[in-house]
């Protein structure tokens, strides 16, 4: 059997650095499958700080760079998984992730983990269609 070489690799100068051997994001046909983004600011390569808020809405920026790195946006996201520290922020979370998700969300689940990336509260990953329009 031969080996799957119908994948592209995708980067960003926006977003930040895989810090691990894998790639940010991989397009597969029609779909753009997103490694799991922490809240870096991707400029100096550290958490942002000011806790669940800033760094849910810097994961959703960098998701955002990404995206559009690959030719897709947040409105062709029809998955997500979304890992956190401390389900307590679920809510926080929530709040911040329903800024960028305004109309039809995608499917998303949400589990607790024992621990993050450089001690980061939340880490989100997608699934995104390259074509917006036809969704």
């Amino acid at each position: 059997m031969s080996p799957f070489t119908g994948k592209k690799v995708i980067s960003s100068e926006k977003a930040p650095r895989a810090i691990g051997p894998y790639s940010i994001a991989i397009q597969a046909e029609n779909l753009v499958f997103t490694a799991g983004q922490i809240g870096l600011d991707p400029t100096i390569g550290e958490l942002v700080p000011g806790g669940i808020q800033a760094e849910t809405r810097q994961v959703l920026t960098n998701l955002t760079h990404v995206l559009e790195a690959a030719g897709s946006n947040l409105d062709a996201v029809v998955k997500t998984t979304v890992f956190l520290k401390d389900m307590a922020d679920f809510t926080q979370m929530n709040a911040i992730y329903a800024e960028f998700f305004t109309q039809n969300p995608p499917a998303r689940s949400t589990v607790a983990v024992a621990g993050l990336p450089k001690g980061a509260c939340v880490e989100i990953e997608a699934v995104a269609h390259l074509d917006s329009k036809g969704l």
